[in-house]
């Protein structure tokens, strides 16, 4: 993203925000993995989707408005011995001069520079209970000018959750955030069809992951955007399958929910494909009721249909497909009002996908699923799932099926990001079929 980029951003908070208002974000703190080990770190979303800096021990704060400059940025100072050891820090000079700061103050100093900053304002935006310390911190400021008011100093009168007017700024994606996420859906879908060309009878779960995360790695995505799930035969059954520590099996499926996090925007696919690269008659018979699902869900992804719609449309193809194959009994509109489905499709359709993968922005409005409109990204993700069910003939036991993209909506309908990613059968097979053993 550009300075011009996150500049816009932060000037679309300060216009909700208003006059004699302040913001107040810290960064996320970092985590420690086990003895003097730390997890690697990631800024908060909203951090970095209002800054673009992503080290640690930093606060934003910004104030409409104020005449020695309206952002300010708090981090650490730079320190030789410090970056010695732990890499380079962008110092007070270096958030001015390469992120576009009015003024930078040493982290050290926010708790004496802070509460002048709170004194005369009215509203404060901020979120309570994201980090717990800090909301200690912001509570004693503002006690501290409760206290003082006999000495003529003014407390704000109003909290304002920060989160949700940044939720609904990051719903709507910016042409540079769209040029990210489709990047995003491009390297997770070769990662997804270089597993497809890897996979055979034999090969072990995180031999499969770790190809995923070689392609993520050699197209510049040093992370994945959540924990790659990939489950052969009965893990496929459970949806957030995460151990990936089984063998593959012949005639078994293989599903495969993975996605890269490049430039701090997620992709999110999910494939799922016949390890031997053939699908079985009774595998073909739900892949494509699955397939017709999502294709149907997909098709209603566009300006001015509600956020419920695309799952509707999921649920009356699969219940339908489910009656046809004696999966089912009953009619079709009885069974979708009951929800007699939710034994083998027990999840939603989709969610909002950007900065985090399932990321932020309400699904309803006044009590009414929200309208879809152009710039809004989600994923579409039906599925069936069948364990070893006592009334299932046998040979639908332990099948796991799930087929998900990431889908934008447009001003005239939608465009499929991860489209590159193969999900018809006759492509799936003709490419596996083409890999060398």
């Amino acid at each position: 993203m550009t300075k011009k980029e996150f500049a816009k951003r932060r000037q679309q908070l300060m216009d909700i925000m208003g006059p004699n208002s302040i913001a107040i974000l810290p960064n996320a703190e970092v985590s420690s993995r086990n003895r003097d080990v730390d997890y690697p770190y990631r800024s908060d979303s909203n951090f970095h989707y209002l800054s673009g800096f992503d080290e640690p021990d930093s606060v934003i704060v910004i104030v409409p408005g104020r005449p020695h400059g309206e952002y300010l940025l708090f981090c650490r100072e730079r320190k030789l011995e410090k970056e010695i050891w732990n890499g380079y820090r962008a110092g007070q000079e270096g958030a001015i001069k390469n992120f576009d700061a009015d003024d930078s103050y040493p982290i050290s100093d926010l708790d004496d520079i802070l509460p002048g900053l709170l004194e005369e304002r009215e509203k404060v935006f901020y979120t309570m209970g994201n980090i717990a310390s800090f909301d200690q911190r912001i509570v004693g400021f503002l006690n501290h000018l409760r206290q003082a008011t006999r000495q003529g100093k003014h407390s704000p009168t109003e909290i304002i959750e920060l989160d949700h007017c940044l939720n609904e700024l990051r719903l709507f994606k910016s042409s540079d955030e769209i040029k990210a996420m489709r990047k995003a859906g491009e390297i997770s879908a070769k990662a997804h069809i270089r597993a497809m060309r890897f996979t055979q009878p034999g090969h072990w779960e995180y031999q499969v992951e770790a190809e995923i995360i070689h392609e993520f790695m050699r197209n510049n995505c040093r992370s994945s955007a959540y924990p790659s799930i990939v489950g052969g035969g009965e893990n496929g059954c459970i949806l957030h399958y995460i151990e990936n520590n089984h063998k593959l099996k012949n005639n078994d499926l293989l599903l495969i929910d993975a996605g890269a996090e490049y430039d701090f925007y997620a992709g999110d696919i999910t494939r799922t494909f016949p390890v031997n690269g053939k699908f079985t008659p009774s595998q073909k018979a739900l892949y494509t009721i699955v397939l017709n699902a999502q294709k149907a869900a997909i098709a209603a992804v566009r300006p001015g249909n509600h956020w419920n719609q695309p799952h509707e449309a999921a649920v009356r193809v699969l219940t339908a497909g489910l009656i046809d194959l004696g999966l089912l009994e009953g009619e079709l509109e009885e069974l979708i009002e009951n929800h007699s489905y939710r034994e083998f499709y027990m999840h939603r359709t989709g969610h909002w996908l950007g900065m985090d993968v399932h990321d932020v922005g309400d699904y309803k409005v006044g009590g009414e699923w929200r309208l879809l409109e152009p710039g809004m990204v989600l994923t579409v993700e039906p599925g069936i799932y069948i364990r070893d069910l006592d009334h299932i003939p046998r040979k639908w036991h332990f099948t796991g099926i799930r087929i998900e993209d990431d889908v934008l909506v447009t001003k005239t309908g939608n465009e499929v990001l991860s489209a590159l990613a193969p999900k018809e059968i006759d492509e799936i097979e003709t490419l596996m079929a083409e890999s060398p053993p």
